[in-house]
């Protein structure tokens, strides 16, 4: 993962959220966020793989692939950062009317 986050940065962004979870003893699940992540993931997937079957020196297990929404990641701007803190305190909603502040 290191070195493809140094080679190709848009595919290691895509999947660098992955979940691996060892479901059994010969089971590994992968969860992924969206089916475009995965779809990255399945052209890097055996070369990763490869190297983690030699890594835990076990060649016989087999792999699952789930989706999961949970682990999606969302960009977080000034404006939606200020909304939360909105939701906290509302009266930070009359200062940015009063100050009108530049969250964008």
């Amino acid at each position: 993962m290191k070195n493809l986050a140094k080679t190709n940065t848009f595919v290691y962004n895509a999947i660098n959220s992955f979940k691996i979870e060892k479901s059994d003893e010969n089971q590994v699940t992968v969860k992924y966020s969206s089916e475009f992540a995965k779809s990255e993931f399945d052209r890097v997937s055996p070369e990763f793989f490869n190297h983690f079957r030699h890594k835990v020196n076990n060649f016989k297990f087999e792999i699952d692939y789930a989706t999961d929404l949970t682990i999606k990641k969302e960009v977080m701007t000034k404006r939606k950062i200020f909304e939360r803190f909105v939701e906290i305190n509302p009266l930070l909603k009359d200062l940015d009317d009063l100050m009108r502040f530049d969250l964008s």
